[in-house]
């Protein structure tokens, strides 16, 4: 009997290369997919998912220790599908080429622009979303018909294999292929002269990511994450405000890179606040979370340690933490919320991304003080605006800065695909999703077409013609006299008084 090993670094190693080059030999063989082709992969990969759903959810399950099937199939396999059913609806649309104007210095040529498709996509996805992360930018790659290669996180060695069995049904590995824990240098992956990297993950590995690809001059798509912020205004309720930002923390456990990372919260109100968060925490939960089939656990022993050093370094350093449940025993890691006051700025639970249910609550006194404050943090990934005054809210989406904002809620936005997702800054670069998605994983390739009989020769040497002149006047008008004398008249010539616009 053959019994199966688990490949060495050096056959994962290889593997990748060859995977990588015979994508590319075959996008090299096909490389302009029709609208047909690609919505058949499209609807192909829809149908697998539904089939595998379950099974996905209790690979998710075992990965995390424990993690509702429920909440795997709204948050990992609900998105997914929404982003399908958005693509399969709008790519004969997004295909089109768009036509352009020219200038009209070139009137009667014509200029279009058409969406090519890159080549070969590599997809680097974390362990929070192993499904949604993964196969949403396939759903883009493949959409904008490119082939995709998808590294998988070493965390979540039951989702990959579930995810390899499903993919390799339905598509060769010269189309989607996936590797998993078994590459233990991720920049085997990174190294490959792919056409385009999509990366998910902290800022620190985006960073690794992006130095590793410029070596080959692959452009790159970062989603990471950052400190996002929840602000909650006067004039909001406190306890609607309370009960959103706790879902959010307590969705997945808090283990979202759009998760409100902390709370902003009128001085006044804080007591209130506090008191709505433990309040819905354990409504959720009925007080418990060790052994609740609703609440996931932090994803592994790593993790749940730099968790209790964030808690810690907060307790150490003065910071008055309050437990919405009973601490897990033995082997649990599920962490019921915590609720972190009386901050220091040195603190880490101020200065890292979270990515867990720990919930910092900052006081402010007026909007200036709260709108300072985040503007004094690198830009998040998300911000979240809690108030039903629209000058208000204005004011605070105009004058901060994060890839997407949801207005009362969290979260959200994210769902909706026929809207980019994407960071700015620190929480990262580029967009996928929807139309914009497409775009990024598309070359938009001009294309100028001229007249038979268009007169272009009129622009060829020798120069100073007529028509030349003609041309030139009326797009660049009459220089300065002063200055037509050259570099020496530049230097010689008294400054002139610029007028002043205010």
């Amino acid at each position: 009997m053959n019994i199966a090993h688990p490949p060495s670094a050096t056959e994962a190693n290889e593997r990748v290369a060859r995977i990588f080059t015979l994508q590319q030999a075959a996008f090299l063989a096909a490389p302009s997919p029709s609208a047909n082709e690609r919505l058949d992969r499209l609807k192909t990969l829809k149908r697998q998912l539904q089939r595998y759903q379950d099974v996905l959810a209790e690979a998710m399950s075992r990965d995390f220790g424990h993690r509702s099937h429920a909440e795997s199939k709204m948050l990992d396999l609900l998105g997914v599908m929404l982003e399908l059913n958005h693509a399969i609806s709008h790519l004969r649309r997004w295909m089109k080429p768009s036509r352009r104007s020219t200038e009209l210095l070139f009137l009667s040529n014509s200029v279009k622009v058409v969406y090519q498709p890159k080549g070969v996509v590599g997809v680097i996805t974390p362990w929070n979303f192993p499904i949604y992360l993964s196969v949403g930018p396939a759903i883009a790659a493949l959409a904008a018909g490119n082939r995709v290669m998808i590294k998988m996180p070493e965390a979540t060695p039951a989702t990959n294999a579930v995810l390899k069995t499903l993919l390799a049904e339905v598509f060769e590995e010269d189309l989607v292929a996936v590797v998993g824990e078994e590459l233990l240098d991720p920049n085997v992956f990174t190294s490959q002269p792919f056409n385009h990297i999509v990366f998910t993950g902290s800022p620190a590995v985006g960073k690794i990511v992006m130095r590793t690809a410029a070596a080959n001059l692959t452009p790159v798509t970062l989603e990471l994450g950052g400190k996002s912020p929840a602000v909650v205004t006067r004039n909001y309720p406190v306890a609607d405000a309370a009960k959103r930002i706790t879902h959010g923390k307590a969705t997945n456990a808090g283990q979202i890179c759009v998760s409100p990372d902390y709370a902003l919260v009128p001085r006044e109100r804080v007591d209130e606040f506090i008191a709505g968060v433990r309040k819905t925490f354990q409504g959720f939960f009925k007080g418990k979370t060790a052994g609740n089939a609703d609440y996931t656990e932090i994803v592994d022993d790593r993790q749940f340690q730099r968790i209790q050093r964030l808690l810690e370094d907060a307790r150490a350093k003065g910071a008055h933490i309050e437990s919405c449940g009973p601490a897990p025993v033995g082997k649990s890691r599920a962490l019921p919320l915590q609720i972190i006051t009386n901050l220091r700025p040195d603190m880490l639970v101020m200065t890292e991304e979270l990515f867990g249910p720990l919930l910092p609550v900052v006081p402010y006194d007026t909007m200036e003080d709260a709108i300072h404050y985040i503007n004094e943090r690198e830009r998040p990934l998300a911000l979240y605006c809690f108030s039903h005054d629209s000058a208000e809210r204005d004011k605070l989406l105009t004058r901060t800065h994060s890839g997407g904002v949801a207005v009362n809620d969290w979260g959200w936005h994210v769902v909706n695909h026929d809207a980019p997702f994407g960071g700015i800054g620190n929480s990262g670069m580029g967009n996928y999703h929807g139309e914009e998605g497409f775009r990024e994983l598309s070359h938009g390739k001009t294309v100028f077409k001229r007249h038979r009989f268009f007169p272009i020769d009129l622009f060829y040497p020798p120069y100073g013609t007529f028509v030349q002149r003609l041309a030139l006047n009326f797009y660049l008008g009459s220089g300065d006299p002063v200055l037509a004398g050259g570099t020496a008249a530049v230097t010689a010539a008294p400054a002139r008084a610029v007028p002043q616009h205010h």
